[in-house]
């Protein structure tokens, strides 16, 4: 066998051979390419001639017509010696020109100048005349005394005269056909160039269609062709060669009958076929397949894909089919198997998306109907959806989730409480944690006894098979999950038992890791709120509105607090903490607590800030846990601190690295007034603190907020603030109006983030109810400071509390002139109390004592302490302001005790 395919191969044409369609082809191409050479160099050559004629023509003509038009011919002609004046002139002209003869002729046609090799001045013309001395141009081909020549002349007229001659100037045709013949070695080169490379391309191509048609002639190619069509249609297995444009090339007769396709499929798209989608895509994927089962119509087929351009083929698939059906019942549970595989995928990947327990148990009923059961239902017990431990023996469970339930169905519905009797198989399996299959609810017993009337209605429904499933994690029953199909599907089996235990622990999982989340996000949300303002207390000088939204993917350390000061004062906070969770809300309420009190002192926006950053920065330093680790600092704060004084109408503004405020205008003109930044609390840079101050006009609202409301996954910085200023910039609106649409606006879908939000509109305390005096440091003036009180009380209305008063007065006026440092001056308020401020240029603070009987003072600022609901110091730029408040009304404003009782009681201590 070897040596007779060893005969054939030495018997095989060579690639120039005339016997292989090859040697052929490449005869043909070498002849035409020959023919088509000679042919363009003749073609070149009558070009190039016609062309050198025409140019010799042209420039013959425009060298007679330049020196026929120059100045002075026409004068030298008339003169009595024409040659002496135009000899020289031609004979220049013709040396520069390159034409090979130039003479100008007089009216009888002989050569008064002339420029030739072959002849001389005098010398008569053998144009004719007569149209030159008509006036008109001859371009004539004639052959001269140089041979054949292109001539031209050109008529001479005297100025407004007559023809008074001619200019002649010809270019013989051998020098011509000169330039021609110069050109031609190189047009010859050139062709021979080309045909070399085009004849080394028919080469190159003959080869290696040589190689392809492995040098055949055509009989042995049409032989061949013959041989491998009747084997191809003749074998019982069905063959397609599919190209790399996903088109069908070729379908053997067994491919055509075991896909059925159609009597045009040559050539047509394989998506055109009418195949099924997988087997279509599987044909076209190009990738590698051995006996894969598909099930074709009423076949099962086994499939095997191979790519051809790995064996030196074109981009393609080569597809062989058998027909397996006599595998079907085995391809068939195969076929389930990895349908349910691909369920329990589906399931691992669809539930538990979120962290809701109530969402996780629909997830589970949506993937098991329909692809498992019909109709499936899930029950929790009441504690798993409150985020509680399930407790021991507890049956009552309420149900969750309800997917593929039938119109008028006599399942419990959604929502209800649903209680099983201890003597049901449910009962005792979700008691024991084991699944119950009941295969026919028809010859079923013991599920009829927990309630035989809704059983009834079930059978009555259609409802045939039911599997129960307890949902198990870590030890412990969290519900049940119920997996039911009607009549028309085939019962449940042993098979699917073991299956719903599966796809209900996966789902479990998922369930108890929503409820574990839900106690920690109810437990923070409580802690949070439980360190949060309740309300806003009662105030004068600023109407406020508020929004906190806890973050739904758990609770952060955002905070707001509205802090009356002394001095109908208020201040505005906004405070956010990094992080999530207990550990964020429990340092908020820290430094919710630290800013109280440092607001107690009654201290500078940027003093508070500074005093709260030291504060944070000793609480970031690592401490050791009662484990024995580190404790948990503070991961990062900031806070914004505003003091609105209503008697001034003056905000003092200053941020730890918090976004500044945003400003409304009484008309509706939205700002964002610059804020002196400064770094978050905490950093420990020892950066100062600086304010802000500004002045707001009455009914100006201010907007507090946290960063939460302006940025989130869908939007930056500067989208949040434009979409901000377009819902505050409305006049008009109140400060609850103005939070409802600035959350409209702003508010996304989803919070990953707590939301503040704080709206004061201001209000400028009435001039009517300040009034203020410049005191002298002369112990003198304290009389008539008395006197002015008592007059403004008397203009109050307050005649209960002007012996109180005018004792407060006295005693503090006393105190700033004997200790204090001038200037000095006192302000009375009248506001929701009776405020009395002694300001002084003296930073030394009185602080209240008990006096010795041999102390002749010190009791005046105890009196003070007894009169007054409330008093203080706060320090200024220029000194300290002494301060009370006195109640004014009702029995409030009575002195408690006569003034003797107190005296003596404070004498005999």
């Amino acid at each position: 066998m070897d040596s007779a395919a060893g005969g054939r191969r030495r018997g095989r044409p060579s690639v120039l051979s005339v016997r292989s369609v090859v040697g052929q082809m490449f005869l043909l191409q070498v002849a035409v390419v020959l023919l088509l050479a000679v042919a363009g160099v003749v073609l070149l050559v009558l070009t190039t001639q016609r062309e050198s004629v025409r140019e010799a023509g042209s420039r013959s003509l425009a060298v007679a017509q330049g020196f026929a038009s120059s100045p002075g011919v026409a004068e030298a002609l008339g003169s009595q010696h024409p040659t002496a004046a135009l000899q020289p002139r031609v004979q220049q002209a013709q040396k520069r020109t390159a034409v090979d003869f130039m003479g100008v002729l007089n009216r009888r046609g002989v050569y008064v100048a002339l420029s030739s090799m072959a002849g001389r001045p005098g010398v008569r013309t053998t144009t004719d005349m007569a149209d030159l001395l008509a006036g008109r141009t001859v371009t004539e081909e004639g052959v001269g005394s140089l041979g054949p020549q292109i001539r031209a002349f050109v008529p001479v007229r005297d100025p407004g005269g007559p023809v008074v001659g001619a200019v002649g100037a010809g270019v013989t045709l051998e020098h011509v056909s000169e330039r021609v013949t110069g050109q031609l070695p190189m047009v010859l080169g050139a062709t021979a160039g080309a045909v070399a490379v085009t004849t080394g391309g028919a080469a190159v191509l003959s080869r290696r269609l040589w190689r392809q048609t492995r040098g055949l002639g055509p009989a042995e190619i049409t032989r061949m062709y013959d041989h491998h069509n009747a084997v191809l249609h003749s074998v019982r297995e069905g063959v397609l060669i599919i190209g790399g444009d996903g088109r069908l090339l070729l379908a053997n007769d067994e491919a055509r009958r075991l896909l059925g396709l159609p009597a045009d499929a040559q050539r047509r798209p394989v998506s055109d076929l009418g195949l099924d989608t997988h087997m279509a895509e599987l044909l076209t994927s190009e990738q590698v397949v051995t006996d894969e089962v598909h099930l074709a119509g009423d076949r099962l087929l086994a499939v095997n894909v191979r790519p051809t351009a790995a064996h030196g083929g074109p981009a393609g698939t080569a597809v062989t089919l058998r027909d397996t059906t006599e595998l079907r019942v085995l391809a068939g549970t195969a076929e389930a198997a990895r349908d349910r595989l691909k369920l329990l995928y589906d399931a691992g990947t669809r539930i538990g998306s979120t962290l809701d327990v109530v969402r996780t148990t629909e997830e589970l009923t949506e993937v098991a109907v329909p692809r498992f059961a019909d109709v499936a239902t899930v029950e929790l017990l009441e504690p798993v959806l409150r985020g509680d431990e399930p407790p021991e023996g507890h049956t009552g469970m309420r149900r969750t989730a309800v997917s593929g339930l039938p119109k008028d169905s006599p399942l419990y519905p959604l929502g209800e409480l649903v209680g099983f009797a201890p003597s049901t198989p449910v009962a005792a399996g979700a008691t024991g944690g084991h699944a119950l299959l009941e295969a026919d609810l028809r010859t079923a017993v013991g599920w009829r006894a927990q309630d035989p009337e809704r059983a009834r209605r079930l059978l009555g429904h259609g409802i045939r098979s039911l599997i129960t499933v307890p949902l198990r994690a870590r030890g412990m029953v969290l519900g049940l999950a119920d997996f039911w199909r009607l009549r028309s599907t085939e019962p449940f089996v042993e098979e699917d038992l073991s299956f719903a235990e599966e796809l209900a622990a996966r789902a479990a999982v998922a369930i108890d890791n929503a409820r574990r989340y839900t106690r920690e996000h109810t437990m923070a949300v409580t802690l949070q709120r439980s360190l949060l303002p309740r309300g806003v207390p009662e105030q004068s000088a600023l109407e406020v509105a508020h929004r906190y939204l806890p973050s739904q993917s758990g609770v952060c350390g955002d905070w707001f607090d509205v802090i009356p000061l002394p001095g109908t004062r208020v201040a505005l906070v906004v405070g956010d903490v990094v992080g999530h969770g207990l550990h964020a809300s429990a340092t908020m309420g820290r430094l919710r607590t630290a800013v109280h009190n440092f607001s107690a002192l009654d201290l500078s926006p940027d003093e508070l800030l500074a005093h709260l950053d030291e504060l944070v920065a000793h609480l970031d330093q690592p401490a050791a846990d009662a484990d024995g680790g580190e404790a948990d600092g503070i991961t990062g704060a900031t806070c914004l601190y505003a003091v609105y004084d209503p008697v001034s109408g003056v905000c003092t503004i200053a941020s730890a690295g918090h976004p500044g405020p945003a400003l409304v205008r009484p008309d509706g003109t939205v700002a964002f007034p610059d804020t002196p930044p400064s770094p978050p609390l905490g950093l420990g840079s020892g950066h100062p603190f600086e304010t802000a101050v500004l002045e707001l006009p009455e009914g100006s609202r201010l907007a507090l907020f946290t960063d939460g409301l302006l940025v989130n996954r869908r939007r930056d910085l500067d989208t949040g603030l434009a979409l901000l200023r377009d819902a505050l910039a409305r006049p008009g609106l109140g400060p609850e109006q103005t939070c409802q649409a600035v959350l409209d606006a702003l508010l996304p879908e989803r919070r990953s983030d707590d939301i503040v939000l704080l709206v004061a509109r201001t209000r400028l305390t009435d001039p009517s109810r300040v009034a203020e005096w410049d005191v002298p440091p002369d112990p003198a003036a304290v009389s008539r400071v008395r006197s002015e009180t008592a007059r403004q009380l008397e203009a109050w209305d307050l005649h209960l509390t002007a012996f109180s008063t005018e004792l407060i007065v006295s005693e503090l006026v006393t105190n700033a002139i004997r200790y204090g440092a001038p200037p000095i001056r006192l302000r009375l308020l009248l506001d929701r109390s009776l405020i009395c401020e002694v300001a002084d240029g003296s930073s030394t603070s009185p602080h209240l004592r008990r006096a010795r009987l041999t102390d002749e003072g010190g009791r005046g600022l105890f009196l003070v302490a007894r009169f007054a609901q409330r008093w203080g110091t706060r320090y200024t730029s220029r000194g300290k302001v002494i301060w009370t408040e006195q109640a004014i009304h009702g029995a409030a404003a009575e002195p408690a005790t006569d003034l003797a009782d107190v005296l003596l009681d404070h004498w005999d201590a």
